[in-house]
């Protein structure tokens, strides 16, 4: 049973960027045909955000586990877990950062959750992961 899920789709500002595409392709169509450089910039635009929300990483808790994206972490593996956002997540995710630690990171998703792992034959010390709710992963991963 799933106690917890979230998928990391792209935000809304994201999108927008993206649609930077639609002039950028009319422009290269432009001396051929107006329409048929807007179709192929639409085109263009619906296929990256469809890829971007296809393969945006989903977090899973379910009784036994917690899986990011294709990794999976025992929840027996599980020790603690602590939730950043602003500037305290920016050094998390850039110079406070261990360089064994595993990294699922967004870059439209401003807050983190750092899961430590407790398992001695495991070299990697702890999680970083995106999250917009970092506080009920933590809730999920029974973490309070």
């Amino acid at each position: 049973m799933t106690s917890y899920r979230e998928r990391l789709s792209p935000s809304w500002w994201m999108v927008l960027s993206i649609a930077l595409v639609v002039p950028a392709t009319m422009l290269i169509f432009l001396p051929l045909n107006a329409l048929v450089g807007l179709v192929a910039g639409v085109t263009m635009w619906a296929g990256a955000v469809g890829v971007l929300w296809l393969f945006a990483p989903v977090i899973t808790v379910t009784e036994g586990a917690l899986q990011v994206g294709n990794a999976t972490l025992e929840h027996r593996y599980i020790g603690e877990v602590s939730a950043y956002d602003g500037d305290a997540a920016r050094h998390e995710r850039g110079p406070g950062a261990h360089g064994l630690a595993w990294l699922r990171l967004s870059p439209w998703v401003d807050t983190v959750a750092k899961i430590a792992v407790e398992d001695p034959e495991d070299p990697t010390p702890y999680w970083l992961v995106s999250t917009r709710k970092p506080e009920e992963l933590k809730k999920a991963l029974g973490k309070n």
